[in-house]
């Protein structure tokens, strides 16, 4: 499937869209993950589940270039992601929304969106975006002129998720997406994620420790432990497990 990338129409993806192989990365000398390959097709919903401390934040800033492996690599539509920056991974369609501050308080919730097109140079380009997001999030769109640092951690996370659409991704990132927010509103972004990869065609990675949440949209599901992959399975089996603590 093609899908809107700057402006222009993307070519179809032959294979996943991400592959990552024997990532190995951390911070000095300390590693924080070993040996990782995981994979996302195309319009997939894949999730990472595991406790505290598993390694779940690094994979994905190690996948968008915010952490560089030290061993390994990812692929990205086709192409190694070896040496580009993360400026250049949004470039080339992937969007990361980090679990903690993933807006800007001081701004408007126009400003923060208008944040998430800033490569984008087509004003009617970026006023069409902004449309698609306030209509898959109505509750911004009462709300361009507020300020973000008045809204709930609700509203907050929608925000989030809607500057990352601005970019039009092929492939979102996303960590702790349940953070700070009431289990009802929990089950309600997760299911517009789901929708997003229906009706947008794009691919989701989600790292979380909601495991109820997660395995409601997941197409696949990984568990990391301290810093390994440990299983691999279909949403479906993830969602029909009644104990998880053998495996975290």
């Amino acid at each position: 499937m093609s899908v809107m990338e700057g402006g222009t129409v993307s070519a179809p993806v032959v294979g996943p869209l991400l592959a990552a192989r024997n990532l190995v990365a951390g911070y000095g000398k300390r590693r924080v993950i070993s040996n990782v390959s995981l994979h996302v097709e195309p319009g997939e919903v894949v999730g990472v589940l595991g406790h505290n401390g598993a390694g779940k934040t690094t994979l994905l800033k190690c996948l968008f270039r915010l952490v560089p492996p030290t061993e390994g690599e990812v692929e990205f539509a086709g192409a190694s992601l070896n040496g580009c920056s993360s400026v250049q991974t949004v470039r080339r369609g992937m969007s990361f929304t980090p679990a903690e501050t993933p807006i800007f308080r001081d701004l408007t919730v126009r400003e923060n969106l208008e944040l998430g097109a800033h490569d984008v140079r087509d004003r009617a380009e970026v006023r069409s975006r902004m449309a698609e997001v306030a209509e898959t999030f109505p509750a911004l769109a009462e709300r361009m002129r507020d300020l973000a640092g008045t809204f709930s951690g609700g509203q907050q996370r929608q925000l989030s998720l809607g500057i990352a659409l601005m970019a039009q991704p092929r492939l979102m990132l996303l960590d702790e997406p349940s953070l700070g927010i009431s289990p009802a509103v929990v089950a309600k972004t997760f299911a517009t994620i789901r929708e997003l990869a229906r009706t947008r065609g794009m691919s989701v990675l989600v790292v979380e420790q909601n495991v109820r949440a997660v395995t409601a949209i997941a197409d696949r599901v990984y568990v990391l432990r301290n810093g390994s992959i440990v299983l691999e399975e279909t949403g479906e089996q993830a969602g029909e497990r009644t104990v998880w603590w053998d495996l975290f």
